[in-house]
């Protein structure tokens, strides 16, 4: 829905987007509308303290950046925050041309309307993203506190913009400073934001992946949410604590140790509780970085949703060395029917390189237990980390040839901003992307990080065969038509077919 009848909004929420370029034509109809998670848990917290505020999901909606900013200025909001958290770590990189877009359309509209970024990437490059783009205000953290703060400063007859935790801005003779404090992290996660505001989002857009329905399931109602905030692991090609660094700073936590945070059981079942029972949500998303870690906590959820009876389809991510004795059977009878795991790369060499300890033995001996249990698989596979060349590209490959998942993502290398690969490429010099949407796995002008015996462009040709080969492969769509029905081996044939135009190549 877009956001109407409010005399007085204090905040507005955008989630920005432009699903064409950064899928090309598979953002049509292949890939999945996600709701702005960050952007719903953000409005319930500052609905809690007392501001008025609305969501305006331009994703969803389809809108430009112009008919956005018509909606924003009619509106009238004391301060519009775009939030560019993607949905999952990488992605908000890749968003940022929606966001620049945006910006120079309000600003155009309202050269006096307040712009706040807030997400992954704007934390990442605070003072680089404030110098490039048309906004006034970059929040270096996760995003709550400096909201209200920010509001509660504007707000006053002298503001003091160097007290607000966590703000990057520009001082009267537009020098960029930042303040003087880090915005802490939220702490109590079921006190402070308990969960999504779903009632400012417009419910019926948002659809699953199509690989999430298999089988003629409807991809409509869906709905993601998390259970936890950041990860303990430490992968270089990762950026997922990037929102989380200042805080973690500001609670002086070990620099190598990563915040983990964890809503309750009772808190999660309450919001599966919200999406069932009055929106009529079965398919769903679980978007944790890793959901499958903490025995006691996945469990205790299982449990929950159990004695609720509900009938789900969910899936999840997971770590090959994550999964326990007696959780998967329990996983399945509360409806997690899809289990993502990051396989990453066959060789040791590469995977060691990446921060990545496990190897094909493992994988193929816990996927066996998982598919054993009636729970799908998802292999994540990366091609172009620093130490690969066409050998272990070929071994990557062979390895999901073999395993054989009823679904599998094919990445290029990226240093995405906030990763300790980013630093790394920064370090050596290496060649990065000449704007953030060749940061997207899938636009025209993606650009992988070359290996140290690779170019990007035979990085990226070696991914879009391999995609093409694992798809088009006889014994892939031959189980799929057992596991599915041959209508769903169609359905793969058809996105074979979406040849992704690539100007690198």
């Amino acid at each position: 829905m877009t956001p109407s009848g409010k005399t007085h909004l204090d905040l507005l929420l955008v989630n920005p987007g432009n699903r064409s370029r950064v899928f090309q034509s598979l953002g049509s109809a292949l890939s999945a509308i996600e709701p702005p998670v960050w952007a719903g848990l953000m409005a319930t917290t500052l609905r809690n303290r007392g501001f008025t505020v609305q969501i305006l999901d331009t994703n969803a909606l389809g809108l430009t950046p112009e008919e956005a900013a018509d909606i924003i200025s009619d509106l009238k909001p004391f301060l519009t925050a775009i939030v560019v958290y993607g949905h999952q770590p990488s992605a908000s990189t890749q968003n940022m041309p929606a966001v620049g877009d945006l910006c120079k359309a309000l600003k155009a509209k309202g050269p006096d309307y307040p712009i706040l970024l807030v997400g992954g990437h704007v934390a990442a490059l605070p003072e680089r993203t404030l110098r490039e783009e048309e906004a006034d205000f970059i929040c270096d953290g996760e995003g709550p506190y400096t909201i209200t703060e920010l509001l509660q400063a504007l707000k006053s007859k002298r503001p003091d913009l160097g007290k607000v935790a966590g703000l990057w801005y520009r001082d009267n003779e537009g020098h960029v400073r930042s303040a003087a404090y880090a915005a802490p992290l939220m702490k109590d996660l079921d006190r402070e934001m308990p969960e999504i505001a779903w009632d400012l989002l417009p419910m019926e857009k948002y659809r699953a992946h199509n690989w999430h329905c298999f089988g003629g399931l409807s991809r409509t109602p869906y709905a993601s949410f998390y259970t936890s905030l950041g990860c303990p692991y430490h992968c270089s090609f990762c950026c997922i604590q990037a929102p989380f660094r200042s805080g973690e700073k500001s609670l002086r936590l070990n620099k190598t140790v990563n915040s983990y945070r964890l809503w309750s059981p009772k808190t999660v079942l309450n919001q599966i509780g919200v999406l069932v029972e009055r929106y009529g949500v079965r398919n769903i998303k679980i978007a944790d970085e890793i959901f499958v870690l903490h025995p006691t906590h996945v469990n205790d959820i299982c449990d929950l949703i159990i004695q609720r009876g509900y009938d789900l389809n969910i899936w999840a991510y997971s770590r090959l060395d994550t999964i326990k004795e007696g959780m998967i059977e329990k996983m399945k009878r509360a409806g997690i029917n899809w289990l993502a795991f990051g396989v990453e790369a066959a060789s040791q060499r590469v995977r060691d390189d990446a921060g990545k300890g496990y190897g094909p033995e493992k994988a193929l001996r816990i996927i066996e237990a998982v598919r054993a249990a009636g729970i799908n698989v998802i292999g994540n596979f990366i091609f172009g980390l620093p130490e690969d060349n066409l050998d272990t590209l070929e071994e990557t490959l062979g390895l999901a040839l073999d395993l054989n998942c009823e679904f599998a993502n094919f990445y290029c290398a990226m240093a995405y901003p906030g990763s300790r690969l980013y630093d790394q490429a920064i370090r050596n010099g290496w060649a990065l992307p000449e704007s953030w949407s060749g940061y997207s796995q899938h636009a025209i002008d993606t650009t992988p990080l070359p290996t140290r015996y690779l170019s990007a462009a035979e990085v990226l040709r070696f991914r879009d065969q391999a995609f093409q080969t694992y798809f088009s492969g006889r014994r892939y769509l031959d189980m799929i038509s057992r596991k599915f029905g041959i209508e769903t081996a169609d359905q793969i044939r058809e996105m074979t077919k979406h040849n992704l135009k690539r100007r690198l190549l």
